[in-house]
């Protein structure tokens, strides 16, 4: 190759380095992290999800942004968060504390990482367990199914009187689904229930 076309075969890389490296950085994958209640609340949580993300090689400001909003325990929040992380073209939203469901209603076409306190299926996130279908994927506790048996437990623990039951509104996540539940493990064992809620921490006080 003679001397001058590779100076200017160097010199042309080199005037495209800038370039180059703002089109990495646009290219960045972002998370949009979506949750309905405060950011106090969940700091332990937030440091778990990183450690995930380390552990297969994603580490935040380097590969991977994320973008965090958080509704503050205002569920009406939830559509202008979800808005403003569709317009930064986020690649996936991890929605927790209650904020799948509008990340599924608001945002069809994004996938949705989600942890779910009822049966994925009876809220109507999926259609099957084995066939999900969808936009929406995610890990539950079926925590409403196991109240019949906390139901069973308090009853032998406390034998008299009536039970309560503190729910978190907030979540909106089955929170109806739970409280037929527990309603109907108290039935079967003939105690009375009292409802509390509370979704912050002024009103836990």
């Amino acid at each position: 190759m003679r001397r001058r076309e590779f100076i200017g075969l160097i010199g042309g890389a080199a005037a495209t380095w800038p370039l180059a490296a703002r089109t990495q950085q646009v290219a960045m994958p972002i998370v949009g992290f979506l949750n309905a209640q405060t950011a106090a609340g969940f700091q332990h949580l937030v440091a778990a999800f990183k450690r995930g993300l380390n552990e297969v090689g994603f580490v935040e400001g380097q590969n991977v942004a994320i973008e965090y909003r958080w509704a503050d325990g205002h569920p009406d929040q939830l559509p202008t968060l979800v808005d403003e992380l569709v317009r930064l073209h986020v690649a996936v939203i991890v929605a927790t504390g209650g904020a799948h469901v509008e990340a599924k209603i608001t945002n069809a076409g994004i996938p949705v990482v989600a942890s779910f306190g009822g049966d994925p299926i009876r809220l109507g996130y999926v259609a099957s367990l084995n066939r999900p279908g969808g936009n929406v994927t995610g890990m539950t506790v079926f925590t409403a199914d196991l109240e019949a048996k906390r139901m069973e437990l308090l009853h032998e623990l406390v034998p008299k009187g009536s039970l309560g039951v503190l729910l978190d509104p907030t979540t909106m996540d089955g929170v109806d689904l739970q409280r037929q539940a527990v309603k109907t493990a108290a039935l079967a064992i003939g105690r009375e229930i009292r409802f509390a809620e509370a979704g912050t921490d002024a009103d836990l006080e």
